[in-house]
């Protein structure tokens, strides 16, 4: 009793001292969505890990735990917009980590937990609809092979035209959602080139990236966002075309409205990474069981890409994805 005046005028401060060293205090929405991200990658390493006694799996676990941690530190002292190397690399390693885990997991009664890019398109590339619409949905379109997918590829549409008309679309990730309960994650969509051109999408940023996106490109050419950075110098001069960012994420809006259409996916984790880099760029995979790298370079990136244009393809045969009503006009091109 007779210390306790003494140890509440200094306890305090060595108590936070003390709390951070141990404790890292993130704050703002783009920091905690970002770090809630690295958390759900996390969360499957240790859920493998419990009960296990194979070294590989506790292993990836606690390396998962010492990205949190470092990532947290990260942007306990910058903002979201500081470091984004670091923030990249440490988002990568994280998905490295759980699609090896995901690799030395035992297969289930569904099939193993491998993810192979090379194979038919099926349930890995988590297909879910647009935002639902008033109008009468047609017939959904199912790729062949792939299994039931309970009516979540119906995309209400217009009346229904004999021609489609060709065109470009923006594929880019987000963080990840749940359209509904028990269902599986959305953290990559696929959008029409028209969206952009959308009122309710950050303006004129929207017309400048939808310009961008569509000159040059092929017809019914599926166009990432990354794509679109590597072309601007690795992302130099994206401040000279708009902010992709607040685009993206109006984006995913107008989709959550259902005032767009919009193909909707649950990427496995090296698939992602894959489109979130450029065309030439590589990701490598460290293999504990082997204690090797994996290397995933361009051809798988063009394989991730082909399985999403067939699906897309599939959805897209009789009516194309509604950008949306009241677009803006397109910048004019000179001759």
């Amino acid at each position: 009793m007779l210390l306790a005046p003494l140890l509440a005028e200094h306890l305090p401060d060595r108590l936070d001292i003390w709390a951070g060293e141990h404790v890292h205090i993130v704050e703002g929405d783009d920091a905690c969505r970002y770090l809630q991200r690295l958390a759900a990658l996390h969360t499957s390493l240790v859920q493998a890990a419990a009960g296990s006694d194979r070294y590989e799996l506790r292993r990836s676990a606690e390396l998962g735990h010492n990205l949190l941690w470092d990532a947290a530190g990260l942007l306990q002292a910058q903002d979201t917009r500081s470091a984004p190397d670091r923030r990249i690399a440490y988002e990568r390693l994280m998905l490295q980590l759980a699609h090896q885990v995901a690799q030395m997991r035992p297969a289930s009664k569904h099939g193993t937990a491998n993810t192979d890019l090379t194979r038919e398109p099926g349930p890995q590339l988590g297909p879910y609809p647009p935002g639902a619409r008033s109008t009468p949905p047609p017939a959904p379109h199912r790729v062949p092979g792939a299994p039931p997918l309970e009516g979540t590829l119906l995309m209400p549409q217009p009346e229904p035209s004999p021609a489609r008309k060709q065109n470009v679309y923006l594929l880019f990730a987000h963080a990840p959602y749940y359209p509904g309960p028990g269902t599986q994650e959305i953290n990559t969509t696929v959008v029409a080139a028209g969206s952009l051109l959308h009122p309710q999408v950050c303006q004129p940023d929207g017309v400048r990236i939808h310009d961008l996106l569509t000159r040059g490109r092929q017809p019914d050419e599926i166009v990432p966002l990354s794509t679109l950075t590597h072309e601007l110098g690795g992302g130099v001069d994206w401040p000279a075309v708009g902010d992709w960012e607040r685009v993206t994420t109006d984006l995913v809006q107008l989709v959550h409205s259902g005032d767009c259409d919009a193909l909707s996916l649950g990427l496995p984790e090296i698939a992602r990474a894959l489109v979130c880099t450029s065309p030439v760029s590589h990701v490598r995979a460290f293999d504990a069981a082997t204690d090797e790298f994996i290397d995933y370079g361009p051809e798988e990136r063009a394989a991730a890409l082909a399985e999403v244009g067939t699906l897309l393809a599939s959805l897209v045969a009789d009516q194309d994805l509604w950008p949306g009503d009241g677009l803006l006009a397109p910048l004019a091109r000179r001759p």
